[in-house]
């Protein structure tokens, strides 16, 4: 298992036409050969490794340390992969593109003829792993990415990015489906800058804390207030020490009150109420260590090759020529049928000789 840290800072511009022409292409017919190779199911587990993830971004020819690695890569793949061929497609994206998500599954599903229940699963999923990473996980990255690899028997992944506005950096978190709950350490992994201090409240350490915030929820929320309140007599140092965490004063108390009338059962039914955002999470949990000493986790959860050269030079600028032969020759590899698959192999294994040294 190799585990490291990425730098994703902010950089401007995009990715030229004729570039991400290539990179759609290039990263389209991998994703084939994986398939085709090892199955939908190998290709959804790469994608969830942010190592991998991070490899391919830099073999299509993208920057290894930028925050675009991410929404290039996914949108690159979301035009290059075609579900009707390859039994596997990426939906959402980008800002407005990720608010579509919802709608995309939907039509996916009538593509793949999934039940309704299972398009409504797929759904859920989709909008609990938004809210783990913009709620439970708080680590000063705003979402603004998101995207769902979904596959045509209903298994899923999800890349989604985030964007630190004071050091201009951006953070990356992978899923696989299959979790066994979405608010315990769902992630397979998170790549981005270690920072000092990060809420996370799907750490197992916060089972306590968890349990706690479901607890004060369910209790009338007027005694709740008042627990609230009566905390802000003392600074949060006398609390936690040098680490403290920002308190939302605002609270909605009256989405508080309708939670009180829902009465959730755990903390997966609390967290997905609609309105349960990071101020009502930080709140719960300060109250939760305060009256009962449930301590969340401050530990930081956050967790790279070069073939044709990079959209910015570096280490090398791109090799148009090398670039389109690796592409004509994956095309006529995957077309050629009737070749002894050993042959194919042996060929594919040669394409490195396109490749300047």
């Amino acid at each position: 298992m190799k585990t490291g840290t990425a730098d994703l800072p902010l950089h401007g511009g995009r990715a030229p036409p004729w570039l991400f022409r290539r990179m759609a292409t290039l990263s389209g017919l991998i994703g084939r050969f994986i398939v085709e190779e090892y199955g939908r199911d190998e290709l959804l587990r790469r994608l969830a490794d942010p190592c991998w993830f991070q490899a391919l971004s830099c073999v299509i020819g993208f920057d290894w340390h930028s925050s675009g690695t991410t929404t290039v890569t996914t949108a690159a793949l979301k035009e290059g992969l075609n579900p009707e061929e390859t039994g596997i497609a990426v939906l959402g994206g980008k800002g407005r593109h990720s608010r579509r998500t919802p709608r995309e599954i939907e039509e996916l599903g009538n593509l793949f003829n999934l039940p309704g229940w299972k398009v409504r699963e797929l759904q859920h999923a989709s909008r609990m792993a938004a809210k783990v990473d913009s709620a439970l996980i708080q680590d000063g990255y705003d979402l603004y990415h998101h995207a769902f690899i979904l596959t045509e028997d209903g298994k899923w992944a999800v890349i989604q990015q985030g964007m630190n506005p004071e050091n201009k950096y951006a953070r990356r978190y992978h899923w696989l489906g299959g979790v066994e709950c979405y608010v315990v350490e769902p992630h397979t992994g998170i790549a981005g800058v270690s920072g000092s201090t990060a809420l996370d409240m799907t750490a197992r350490e916060s089972e306590g804390c968890r349990r706690a915030s479901v607890d004060l929820v369910r209790d009338d929320p007027r005694r709740l207030e008042r627990m609230f309140v009566s905390g802000r007599t003392r600074p949060l140092e006398h609390w936690f020490g040098e680490t403290y965490m920002l308190m939302p004063w605002n609270v909605d108390w009256e989405r508080l009150r309708m939670i009180y009338e829902f009465q959730p059962s755990n903390y997966e039914e609390l967290v997905a109420l609609r309105g349960v955002g990071p101020a009502t999470v930080r709140a719960l949990a300060y109250i939760a260590e305060v009256i009962y000493g449930e301590r969340p986790a401050w530990r930081d959860p956050v967790k790279f090759s070069f073939a044709l050269g990079g959209k910015d030079g570096v280490p090398r600028p791109v090799d148009r020529r090398a670039y389109d032969e690796a592409i004509s020759f994956l095309k006529m590899t995957l077309e050629t049928v009737d070749v002894d698959e050993n042959v194919r192999r042996r060929a594919l294994q040669r394409l490195r000789r396109l490749v300047p040294p």
